[in-house]
């Protein structure tokens, strides 16, 4: 491949797609896991979390001029590899060569993040509808504004790239930003992991923030049960437990009468004993005579 003033050839898409399969099937031989971005016809991102970081990105100034070549190499096939990690994404973008891309997201401020979560409180029911973007038009507007939401601006994001471009966001790089975008389709808690937060914090502020609305509207006092869904503990029951005191129960009649029977002494114990009373005198006249 020859070189203009140290450029290489542009590549056309095709060409640029064909390059990339080979870098990739080359890697995979080599025993690298890679995890590159794949897309199904031209949109980059389908779901509210994928637009709303490509939004982002395309709503600054600073990113105008670079960002159209970087939806052509991601569309391409060119991202063969991207990593998304807390405060940080690296990817191998393949172009004339193969290319190291790292960029650098500042954490979320803590004081920030809590704003985030005070202005979402009672608006989100539940992870499942965080994560798939089922939530109302006032929590999206929080979550995507400019410089004050969950997304980064320009000046927290620090960009570098291996190829010989001296301008601070090249295709590659801007390739692999859209390919975070793609990414967030299939996992938006990658989100909060690179913006180092908790995203369990939204779902347990709401939930807080519910039960103490639910109780304030029933009554000034808080009951045992929504206390302890509250701050997770169970409560004994208040309630008196009364115990009642049994009488002691009395036999039948039958049952006495059945008793008595049973300790009177046999008809035929009885019968011997008078048969003996009888034949006593008997015997002892007997015994007189024979002396």
């Amino acid at each position: 491949m020859s070189f203009y003033y140290g450029w290489a050839p542009r590549l056309t898409v095709a060409e640029r797609r064909v390059q990339a399969t080979r870098e990739a099937m080359k890697m995979t031989k080599q025993g690298k896991s890679l995890a590159p971005i794949r897309l199904d016809g031209k949109r980059i991102a389908t779901t509210w979390w994928g637009n709303a970081w490509c939004t982002n990105l395309e709503s600054y100034s600073d990113y105008d001029n670079r960002l159209p070549r970087g939806r052509s190499y991601v569309r391409s096939g060119s991202v063969l590899d991207l990593q998304i990690s807390p405060a940080k994404v690296t990817a191998l973008v393949s172009g004339s060569s193969l290319y190291e891309i790292e960029i650098a997201i500042t954490p979320l401020k803590r004081s920030h993040w809590q704003t985030i979560v005070n202005e979402c409180a009672g608006q989100i029911g539940s992870v499942v509808e965080l994560l798939q973007g089922r939530f109302s038009q006032p929590v999206m507007e929080i979550l995507a504004r400019q410089k004050t939401g969950l997304f980064p601006s320009p000046k927290e994001i620090a960009l570098d790239c291996s190829c010989p471009d001296w301008a601070s966001m090249c295709k590659h790089v801007a390739a692999a930003l859209y390919g975070v975008g793609a990414r967030l389709d299939a996992e938006p808690e990658l989100l909060f992991a690179l913006r180092k937060v908790d995203q369990m914090d939204l779902v347990s502020q709401a939930s807080a923030t519910k039960l103490i609305g639910k109780a304030a509207r029933g009554s000034s006092v808080l009951r045992t049960d929504n206390l302890g869904q509250l701050f997770g503990v169970e409560f004994e029951s208040t309630e008196p437990v009364f115990s009642v005191e049994k009488k002691p129960s009395r036999k039948s009649p039958r049952k006495k009468m059945a008793t008595k029977k049973a300790t009177r002494p046999s008809q035929t114990r009885k019968r011997a004993a008078v048969t003996a009373k009888h034949q006593a005198p008997r015997r002892r006249k007997a015994d007189r005579q024979r002396v």
